[in-house]
């Protein structure tokens, strides 16, 4: 008959003529007083087994010593001090002395046991003892929990492994912060279109998937959603980098990848329902920011960082996770492109209500979801509504001088629409400028009025605080000083770029310089008035106030001496 864990004393590298040497060759049964458990663990693959066979050596030794035989050597490569990993094999040995199998269990030392502390250690001793009267041996620290006041020194070792492993934590994890600090690639699956060469620890483009990617990238930029980008690639038998169709997930994951635009993904720690730090981390779908903010660059990537952005403006105004609506982020039903030029300002002449999509005409939304008892409503053709406010739009900006108001707001909501990443970028320097301002509070709190801060650490952390508010206050100044808008100021210019938008670009036009759009009711059926002269606009410079627009320019003018 064989052991049942003669594999294991193999895989260990012990050849069968050590294995009988150490007496593990006959299976071991008889009076369980005369019996005990081995365990022998090591944390990682790279630790030798040169050393763990020194240990079952150890131990093996020990019992011969005490005239026992070791009924079965449990051997596992697993870590002990984190909370969420199981040891199955540790559990295993744990559970034969706690049936009777055995009432001895040994181990090497105490933090090859547990680095879980004194709690943990103490809890195993009090079961072996009440239940089997079955006791612990640590064999290198000469401890054995069966003799008085051992349970307290094992108490005092396992609370400093735990120690141990906090600061060994501490160390791997400063380590690995700072080595994507500086821009290297972490390792593991690199995205679609990129690898990274064996040694250069930098993102490259993949020559043999680098067009393909780009293309889906171009997609994305374009708006085309996930599903018909897939089913588009999986038509002409394009696949993925392991030979499967593609997925409309698959391109929503490698979208959403800092990784794709060649930046370092930052990741957040997991945290168990009491709110206390697991040593497990998730990716999160933002780069790695530096100290002043900037994304950390790790190679070349698949898109620019600009384009990055706009995908995700993209998708956010898609999937309708910048509205809410009570639902819980990106979990929503998500919400149609904009097919409407005039639908988001068109007004009922009846309740003065909005009036929305109806498929080919434009219908009052109260009547639709509230019934005839609220509003009789109305109901027009949506395509001559869109082409009439082409046509009162185009009118209106060729009246208008260069130096209007209007001219100026269009212009700088046109460059914001334009440029989503300086704006995404401004918002990004703001909130880090508030909290440098907020952790400035604080650091004077605590050094002034609760005292607990000795002078120059105070000064130290005040002068780095201060350095970081100035930078990030010249860097916002830099983004809050507006774009030149002078090939803009033409109002044949911007007719121009009406011409060239498609729906989305000149929804951002029209709200630029319309407050008000309200449609009059036919004089009688059949009414054949033209759409445009039933179109009443109220337009922004309609009402502007010459005090508020004179200390605009009187802004404009200090901020470009300033900056000249």
């Amino acid at each position: 008959m064989e052991r049942q864990d003669l594999p294991n004393l193999r895989a260990l590298g012990f050849s069968d003529d050590e294995i009988k040497e150490l007496g593990l060759w006959d299976p071991a049964t008889g009076d369980p007083t005369a019996l005990a458990e081995a365990y022998i663990r090591r944390s990682k693959k790279k630790d030798t087994l040169t050393a763990l066979r020194g240990h079952l050596r150890d131990l093996c030794r020990r019992a011969r010593e005490e005239g026992k035989r070791i009924r079965h050597v449990w051997f596992e490569q697993k870590s002990a001090s984190k909370a969420h990993v199981r040891r199955e094999e540790f559990d295993s040995a744990c559970e034969a002395v706690l049936q009777g199998l055995s009432k001895t269990l040994y181990v090497w030392r105490t933090d090859r046991l547990s680095r879980r502390g004194m709690g943990a250690v103490d809890r195993l001793i009090d079961d072996f003892d009440r239940k089997q009267r079955a006791r612990i041996v640590s064999v290198s620290e000469g401890l054995d929990s069966s003799q008085p006041g051992m349970r307290i020194v094992f108490g005092i070792l396992a609370d400093r492994a735990r120690e141990e492993a906090k600061s060994i934590t501490e160390r791997t994890q400063s380590s690995s912060d700072e080595f994507k600090r500086e821009g290297n690639w972490h390792g593991g699956v690199t995205p679609f279109g990129l690898y990274s060469p064996k040694g250069s620890k930098k993102l490259k483009q993949l020559a043999s998937e680098y067009p393909l990617a780009r293309r889906i990238a171009e997609y994305l930029l374009s708006g085309k959603v996930p599903q018909w980008i897939a089913q588009t690639l999986n038509s002409e038998s394009k696949r993925t980098r392991k030979g499967k169709l593609w997925r409309a997930q698959t391109i929503i994951h490698l979208a959403h990848s800092p990784a794709w635009a060649g930046l370092v993904p930052d990741r957040e720690r997991v945290f168990d329902q009491h709110g206390n730090p697991l040593d497990k981390w998730v990716k999160r779908a933002e780069p790695l920011l530096n100290e002043k903010g900037v994304p950390v660059s790790c190679g070349e990537g698949v898109v620019t960082y600009a384009e990055w952005l706009k995908i995700q403006r993209i998708f956010a105004g898609r999937t309708g996770s910048e509205r809410g609506k009570g639902r819980s982020k990106g979990t929503g039903r998500g919400v149609r492109q904009h097919k409407t030029v005039a639908g988001w300002i068109l007004r009922c002449p009846r309740c003065n209500g909005p009036m929305s999509n109806g498929g080919t005409n434009y219908r009052c939304d109260t009547r639709v979801t509230q019934g005839k008892a609220a509003c009789e409503g109305t109901v027009t053709g949506r395509a001559r509504v869109d082409e009439a406010v082409a046509v009162l739009w185009v009118n209106h900006i060729l009246a208008l001088s260069p130096e209007s108001p209007t001219i100026h707001a269009i212009a700088r909501r046109w460059l914001a629409y334009q440029s989503p990443e300086k704006e995404a970028h401004k918002q990004q320097v703001t909130a880090q400028y508030d909290a440098a301002i907020e952790r400035q509070a604080k650091l004077r709190k605590e050094f002034f009025v609760l005292g607990r801060m000795d002078e120059s650490t105070f000064e130290d952390l005040r002068q780095q605080q201060d350095e970081l508010v100035a930078e990030l206050k010249r860097e916002l100044d830099e983004l809050s000083v507006h774009s030149d808008l002078t090939p803009l100021m033409d109002p044949f210019a911007l007719a121009a770029i009406w011409e060239s938008e498609g729906i989305e670009g000149r929804r951002e036009l029209f709200k630029a310089a319309c407050k008000r759009l309200t449609i009059a009711l036919p004089t009688k059926p059949g009414d054949r008035t033209p759409i445009l002269d039933r179109l009443e606009a109220e337009w922004h410079d309609e009402s502007v106030n010459p005090a508020v627009e004179a200390a605009w320019d009187a802004w404009e003018a200090r901020r470009t001496a300033a900056t000249a």
